[in-house]
């Protein structure tokens, strides 16, 4: 079976593919900032930061809202606040560099984290870490990693959040490779996918091409030992 989808997956046309791209300027132009290899951490972790609260803005256009009392400098007046639950999930460990952002503009929001990642020896992910708040049955979701590549971390994160019954999920991704987004459209179609660019594609060490490197690692100014 799952052979049968990676093939299928493999024949899809980016022009098929169901997904949001960003290309505000301000996004791109710090898009481009993180593309360069030489800039330090420090740089890296606050674009990633300043990017995710324009992500924000963007994926959250359709929160809904209700009239509420405000009582101006001059006088009463209804004015909209927002009238529904929202949770950000993030995808250990890279999601973290975009949680800062997005709890700037969305301070209303409950925080669950999510830790699972793709073991080469056994060929699965692994669910190491999921906190969750107490109640998300049917509320809406924005799940935060930087980098959707194979789709395989991404596709195990849905599937656990679904095991908990809750409501629209939106993927919110910085770079997203055709790969990544062909996985998510086949195998959940419901969820929708905000990014700033649909990268060319994955080389045969699975990184995004052109790609910015392993978000994680230049987060935190780590490198891999194995």
């Amino acid at each position: 079976m799952a052979k049968k989808i990676a093939k299928k997956i493999a024949k899809t046309k980016t022009s098929k593919l169901r997904v949001t791209e960003m290309h505000h300027p301000v996004l791109q132009h710090k898009l481009s900032l993180l593309r360069d290899k030489n800039i330090s951490s420090m740089v890296f972790r606050q674009v990633v930061e300043e990017m995710s609260q324009l992500l924000a803005y963007e994926a959250t256009r359709d929160l809904k809202t209700q009239p509420s009392d405000v009582v101006t400098p001059l006088e009463k007046t209804k004015s909209p606040k927002i009238a529904e639950p929202l949770l950000i999930v993030a995808v250990l460990r890279a999601g973290l560099g975009m949680l800062n952002g997005m709890m700037k503009i969305l301070p209303f929001a409950t925080i669950g984290h999510i830790g699972i990642y793709r073991d080469r020896f056994v060929n699965a992910t692994v669910e190491y870490y999921l906190r969750l708040p107490k109640d998300v049955k049917n509320q809406r979701i924005l799940l935060l990693d930087p980098m959707l590549a194979s789709g395989d971390t991404a596709c195990a994160a849905i599937e656990r959040l679904k095991e908990y019954g809750v409501g629209k999920i939106r993927l919110i991704t910085l770079l997203a490779a055709p790969q990544g987004v062909a996985k998510i459209n086949k195998l959940f179609p419901d969820v929708e996918i905000y990014t700033v660019n649909l990268e060319r594609e994955l080389n045969k060490k699975g990184y995004i091409l052109p790609g910015m490197g392993d978000a994680g690692d230049r987060l935190f100014d780590t490198i891999r030992h194995s």
